[in-house]
């Protein structure tokens, strides 16, 4: 397996070098779909593309059953060195190269002799609707195993350890409004503030208080009211909201409560306050028998004393909209360690890149002893 990895380390280090200076956001990664599909053709593997989305699907083999690997391929949008543009601070040009590499590694491989490997390049990740796109096309439909992949801070796993599972929380992002009445500095009760309605918003936001026991928050990210003329009281305004919860079950409850907030807000201060979920991500959702065959493919590739937990975190991710949609479905998530700094999302995120070779062999043993044990499994005919 080791040699083979060498053998591929030139072409998956093009590859990562061509995603990782090519970022394209949410929606919109049209090139990097080409740039994978041509890749990808000229390798031999069979790629279907879609005319309504971005985003590709390779498959490997034929019949059941069926093992997938998911990566995720849109970058963010953020201020870097002073000029707003797309970028890879998240790591999904090394999850795409991860996933290309794991292609390539079993196509040396012969595998699988029979049955199938499927993997899904999905867009849209940061969006958190990319997940539910492939899941109304049907793609995962005769999925068996699935597993994904995410770069982890150091904080959470240190560089050369590996955990079988991520347990990512729930998360909502909310974009609102306040409309209202502008009135004349000197006039403020022919109006409202917009600026102290969301005062009192924030306050209410802020004075949310659920079960101790499941991490949760709810903040601001965004305001926006007034204009150049200091002497207009702004009676309309814009804001965001980032809420997180460690369950679904308490997301639920959260956004109930930041509904409710709204309402009360809009009722005492006589403005309509009006909103809209941006984003939508779920809890996680890992079978067990999938992080138990993960886990020991981190043994196998790093050494059992390399092998951590899962890990726990705040953050969200729409891969497990996969198990939600579509129970049948065992997946879990690899937390590969890789010395990633200052943290995920941080515009100038840099991480060893040598742990991406470390994920595709990671990866490869997960899909080789998935297919072992469902062959072990199977019934006598």
């Amino acid at each position: 397996m080791k040699r083979i990895i060498e053998e591929i380390r030139p072409t998956v280090e093009n590859v990562f070098e061509h995603l990782h200076t090519h970022p394209e956001i949410s929606w919109e990664e049209v090139e990097t779909t080409k740039y994978l599909k041509h890749f990808l053709e000229k390798e031999g593997f069979k790629v279907e593309t879609f005319n309504d989305t971005t985003g590709l699907v390779v498959t490997v083999g034929e019949g059941k059953p069926v093992i997938g690997i998911r990566t995720d391929i849109d970058a963010l949008w953020q201020e870097v060195d002073g000029v707003y543009r797309a970028n890879h601070s998240c790591g999904h040009d090394a999850h795409m190269s991860i996933a290309v590499g794991s292609l390539l590694a079993l196509k040396k491989l012969r595998f699988p002799e029979k049955g199938t490997v499927k993997v899904l390049f999905q867009p849209a990740e940061e969006k958190g609707t990319g997940a539910l796109s492939f899941i109304d096309k049907g793609l995962i439909d005769d999925i068996d195993y699935l597993y994904g992949v995410h770069l982890r801070p150091g904080i959470e796993t240190e560089d050369g350890k590996a955990s079988p599972a991520i347990i990512h929380g729930a998360a909502k992002l909310i974009r609102g409004s306040i409309k209202g009445t502008d009135a004349h500095g000197a006039r403020p009760h022919e109006g409202q503030n917009a600026i102290e309605v969301m005062a009192l918003l924030v306050n209410a936001i802020q004075s949310i208080h659920l079960n101790p026991m499941v991490p949760h928050s709810a903040k601001v990210t965004m305001f926006q009211a007034g204009g150049q003329s200091g002497n207009i009281i702004p009676g309309n305004g814009v804001f965001s909201i980032d809420a997180r919860a460690q369950s679904n079950e308490v997301m639920v409850e959260l956004y109930s409560r930041i509904i409710d907030a709204m309402n009360k807000v809009a009722q005492m201060t006589g403005v309509e306050i009006t909103h809209e979920v941006t984003a939508n991500i779920a809890a996680a959702q890992v079978d067990d028998t999938a992080v138990h065959l993960m886990a020991k493919a981190i043994s196998d590739s790093l050494g059992e004393e390399h092998l951590v937990p899962p890990a726990v975190t705040p953050g969200g991710e729409d891969f497990h909209f996969y198990t939600l949609k579509r129970p049948s479905v065992k997946a879990t998530m690899l937390g590969l360690g890789c010395g990633l700094e200052p943290g995920l999302h941080h515009p100038v995120m840099t991480f060893n890149r040598e742990r991406i070779l470390t994920g595709i062999e990671i990866m490869v043993r997960t899909v080789q002893y998935t297919f072992d044990l469902i062959e072990q499994e199977a019934p006598l005919v």
